[in-house]
């Protein structure tokens, strides 16, 4: 089954890092991927862009209505994501658990809803 791990974390933290601390939280995730594919758990991942650059869009009586931005404001910021194969929602919980975004963030564990026809399914 297919979960992704959600990893949030205040990201005006990472421009107040030093460039030793940069390339330490780099080297961490650089090695949690790794661990992830050689488990063959892997499917995918990405860090997203600054939550200044997000476009949000939804509809109102019918009009698409477009807004610069999050919609939303937290103390922490969606700032990136795997998606794995996991067994079960504990080996998923057992990787968000060894992800380094918990040890300074939060990992959310969702299990994805495959649809028909989808490469989940």
């Amino acid at each position: 089954m297919q979960y992704l791990l959600m990893l949030f974390v205040e990201e005006s933290a990472w421009h107040r890092m030093s460039d030793d601390e940069k390339a330490h939280q780099g080297a961490a995730y650089t090695a949690y991927t790794e661990a992830l594919k050689k488990a063959g758990a892997w499917v995918g991942s990405n860090r997203l862009q600054d939550t200044a650059t997000a476009t949000t869009v939804r509809l109102a009586n019918g009009k698409s209505q477009v807004l610069d931005g999050p919609y939303v404001e937290t103390k922490e910021q969606l700032a990136g994501y795997y998606l794995i194969e996991a067994d079960d929602l504990d080996a998923a919980l057992g990787w968000a658990a060894r992800c380094p975004t918990a040890s300074h963030g939060v990992v959310e564990v969702r299990p994805v809803w495959a649809m028909p026809g989808s490469s989940a399914a």
